[in-house]
């Protein structure tokens, strides 16, 4: 039940309506016509643009638009008034009775209430993560994988069908230096000293790897040269490191669909055919680059590469696909993995990437533009780096990882639920401080207490309601007289609730997450105002010790807020407290 579309309907009824009539001129489109919350409550329920994004295409004055449109509107007997404000806009205000009805809605629902089909069914793919396999995943990797797997559920929620998947980078040559660092602590576990070299990784995660490696081949590497165990150890390591990642994952309960290894692009043809596909279209051609200004990429030679021509699609230089010497390019092998998305059929791919691939995001969205012929959207969200405090200080680097903190090292210090709900309370593209002091603190200022602090104090009501022989079931509440509620605050509780199916349709509109953890915490905010005025208005208290009919119907409204609070955490990856300790 999604009232902000009915009352979108209702309104564009009454434009066609309008059209029938004469009243206004024919040929006119109403997809710019929104209903949505007024920026000051005061002034209503619900505002309508429809006359200000309707007065110049149809030659008309925006207040004669609305004033005709408002004496047709007040003729419903859901809107209780209907006003002209301002140049244009109209103010709405709705029956209670369409609240209480929201209410029944959300106890009849239950947890789909907010789901919604906006999605059709498309086929989405969300990939996250995709941190190189060579060492456990730091705080970076964890923001990113919080958000990814967040957004993923949100979109699964607004109807789309989404695949979650990560891109194993085990192509590279940062795959040798984990297989070297292994090999050292092979050695190591043969009782040899070693040292670690720059460039090499010295984490003592590491140290379970060489021993797990000497078990299995005892002394067979030992004094060899690189070129007899390289190959042998770089697939000991990375499968290694995939199992560490996994459990890395698996800790902040985030499961994957579909994991593809870059190197499986590698002479199997995949590169091949997908730069065919760009040949083909006349995207790739031999020549020189201009020096860039300023810091030199890694890609540029000044002498004739293969190029993709990328500033076709958007980009602000051509890239380099082959070097003069015939190696690939980083970009290619990315090139033909979004080639094998695009023949997987997705409608739409999404990437989640650390804030240090901003210069990254022209050339993938030109390439995905131009091997789809532009039928496939690839967004591209980047994450912003999390700065960690506790005690007030900066908090120290993982012993165990060498020289950054990790994903392990968080979700050991408060645990999953409170670092998924976090690392939301931001924007994506917004930095991000995670201090371990107050995010575990008891207070309103923390938006992880204060929403699970929401729904444990309906589940505790609940309680007590039942104990008064008051039937809670939400079948029970649903047929309560919910004509008893009728306090300003607690129709504005109702209302905050109203919001949500609304909300899930703009946060997977714009594959933003965190709108769903800034509307819990309003909503628990809310929840909480409406529990503090039954201090001083006795009539306000969820559970009335001698009506149960009333408590009924405030219990009903307090379980509706716990439903969308509960499916809200659900998509955030996060378990709704049933009690607070």
């Amino acid at each position: 039940m999604n009232l902000f579309s009915q009352i979108r309907e209702l309104v564009i009824d009454n434009l066609h309506a309008m059209l029938s009539e004469g009243s206004l001129p024919r040929g006119l489109s109403f997809d710019n016509v929104a209903v949505e919350p007024p920026r000051d409550a005061a002034h209503g329920d619900m505002a309508t643009n429809a006359a200000m994004v309707l007065a110049k295409p149809a030659q008309m004055k925006p207040r004669d638009i609305a004033e005709l449109l408002v004496q047709n509107l007040a003729m419903d007997p859901r809107i209780e008034s209907a006003e002209v404000a301002g140049p244009g806009f109209i103010n709405l205000r709705l029956s209670e009775t369409l609240w209480r009805d929201l209410v029944k809605n959300v106890l009849e629902t239950g947890a789909d209430f907010g789901r919604s089909g906006m999605g059709q069914g498309k086929k989405v793919n969300v990939e996250y993560v995709s941190a190189n396999p060579t060492g456990p995943l730091h705080v970076g990797h964890t923001r990113g994988a919080v958000f990814g797997d967040a957004l993923a559920s949100l979109l699964d929620f607004a109807g789309y069908d989404v695949t979650r998947e990560y891109y194993i980078n085990d192509g590279g040559a940062q795959v040798d230096v984990l297989a070297r660092s292994v090999y050292l602590r092979y050695l190591e576990a043969h009782g040899q000293d070693v040292a670690f070299e720059d460039g090499t990784y010295p984490g003592d995660y590491l140290v379970p790897v060489g021993q797990a490696l000497k078990d299995k081949v005892g002394d067979a590497y030992v004094g060899q040269d690189e070129s007899v165990w390289l190959v042998e150890i770089r697939e000991f390591a990375t499968a290694a490191m995939m199992d560490l990642i996994r459990d890395d994952l698996k800790a902040l309960n985030v499961t994957m669909d579909k994991f593809f290894s870059e190197k499986s692009l590698y002479g199997t043809g995949l590169i091949e055919d997908a730069l065919a596909s760009l040949e083909a279209k006349g995207l790739i051609y031999e020549g020189v680059l201009e020096p860039p200004k300023g810091k030199t990429p890694e890609d540029w030679e000044p002498r004739e590469q293969t190029l993709f021509k990328s500033t076709e699609h958007g980009d602000d230089v051509d890239r380099p696909v082959k070097k003069s010497d015939g190696a690939w390019t980083y970009f290619a092998p990315d090139i033909a993995y979004h080639y094998d998305k695009v023949q997987r059929g997705y409608d739409e791919l999404i990437d989640i990437f650390g804030a240090d691939h901003g210069g990254y995001v022209k050339r993938m969205k030109a390439a995905v533009s131009a091997l789809s012929d532009g039928q496939t959207p690839l967004d591209i969200k980047l994450t912003q780096l999390v700065k960690l405090w506790k005690n007030g200080e900066p908090f120290k680097m993982s012993k165990r990882a060498g020289n950054f903190v990790t994903l392990r090292d968080v979700v050991e210090q408060v645990g999953a639920d409170v670092t998924r709900f976090v690392m939301l309370t931001r924007k994506n593209d917004a930095p991000l401080d995670f201090d371990f002091d107050k995010v575990l603190e008891q207070s309103k200022d923390n938006p992880v207490f204060y929403v699970q602090y929401a729904h444990a104090r309906v589940c505790s009501a609940l309680k007590k309601a039942g104990e008064t022989g008051a039937a809670v079931t939400d079948a029970d509440l649903a047929g309560a007289d919910l004509s008893l509620l009728s306090d300003p605050a607690e129709i504005a509780v109702a209302k905050k609730v109203a919001e949500w199916p609304r909300l899930v349709e703009i946060a997977g509109r714009t594959n933003e997450p965190h709108r769903v953890a800034f509307y819990l915490y309003e909503l628990a905010s809310e929840l909480h105002s409406l529990y503090h005025m039954g201090k001083d208005k006795p009539e306000l208290r969820f559970v009335q010790e001698d009506n149960t009919q009333a408590t009924q119907a405030k219990i009903a409204l307090a379980r509706a807020v716990a439903i969308v609070i509960s499916a809200g955490l659900g998509i955030l990856g996060v378990t709704p407290a049933q009690e607070m300790r």
